[in-house]
């Protein structure tokens, strides 16, 4: 796997994780849905452990994204024989990045800014 498809994979599986942890929790709160919350959390317990490490979820995601972010600049060439799937590929990895900054913002919105107007 080359750097730029780790990096997408990387970065959006971070960013989810970031939903799992904060913005859905706040989001099924919000629209009244507590018991479906408390029926998840029932189920995945772990929902909680990664809700109590938040700022480190958000600090990783955040730092893997930034590399992510350098490694989509970097200028890559692509072998003439597999020009097309290179490309293609590299458009692939710029829309999951970008996929996952989104994901990471609404994650960060909920976990820290949304509190704070509450």
């Amino acid at each position: 796997m080359n750097n730029g498809k780790l990096s997408s994979f990387l970065s959006l599986f971070t960013s989810f994780s970031t939903l799992l942890c904060c913005a859905l929790p706040s989001l099924l709160v919000v629209l009244g849905l507590g018991p479906v919350l408390a029926g998840l959390i029932g189920i995945f317990p772990q929902i909680t452990i990664v809700s109590e490490y938040k700022e480190l979820v958000f600090s990783v995601t955040g730092l893997i994204l930034a590399i992510s972010g350098w490694l989509q600049l970097r200028p890559t060439s692509c072998p003439i024989d597999q020009k097309e799937n290179c490309m293609a590929t590299k458009t692939w990895s710029v829309k999951v990045y970008w996929i996952s900054v989104g994901l990471f913002f609404v994650g960060l919105t909920m976990a820290f800014i949304v509190p704070l107007f509450s």
